[in-house]
C-alpha cells in the first residue's frame, strides 16, 4: 500500500509540474503578433514589408525598422495592425477604454 502512495504522490507533482508549463505557455503565447516592418515600405495595397528581427533591435539597422503589431501577413506583406503596442488587459477593476463624463469628468471628480 505504501507503493501506492508513493506513485500517486509522484504523479500528482509531474500533473502538477504540467499544469504550471501548460499555464506558462499560454501566457506567453497571449502576447499579440508582433513584426518587424520597414516603416518606409508602405504600399496601399500589400501593406509594410516585413524585415529581419535585427533591424528593430540593432542601432546599426540597414532599415528604418519598427515593431509592427497584430494585423495578417500575406507574401511578406503585413497590414490591418499598428505600431502602437496593445495594452494588456488585466481583466479586473483598473483602466478601461470608456471614459465617462464631460468636462472634469476624470476619475477624481466628484458628480452629481
Amino acid at each position: 500500500m505504501a507503493d501506492t502512495r508513493r506513485r500517486l504522490r509522484s504523479g500528482t507533482v509531474v500533473l502538477g509540474g504540467m499544469g504550471l508549463l501548460a499555464a506558462a505557455l499560454t501566457a506567453c503565447s497571449s502576447d499579440p503578433d508582433k513584426r518587424c516592418v520597414d516603416r518606409d515600405s508602405y504600399r496601399l495595397a500589400k501593406g509594410y514589408k516585413v524585415v529581419s528581427d535585427k533591424n528593430c533591435t540593432s542601432t546599426k539597422a540597414s532599415v528604418d525598422g519598427g515593431w509592427y503589431y497584430g494585423g495578417t501577413r500575406k507574401s511578406g506583406y503585413v497590414s490591418g495592425g499598428s505600431f502602437t503596442r496593445p495594452h494588456k488587459s488585466s481583466g479586473g477593476g483598473g483602466h478601461s477604454g470608456v471614459h465617462r463624463g464631460g468636462f472634469g469628468g476624470g476619475h477624481h471628480s466628484s458628480g452629481g
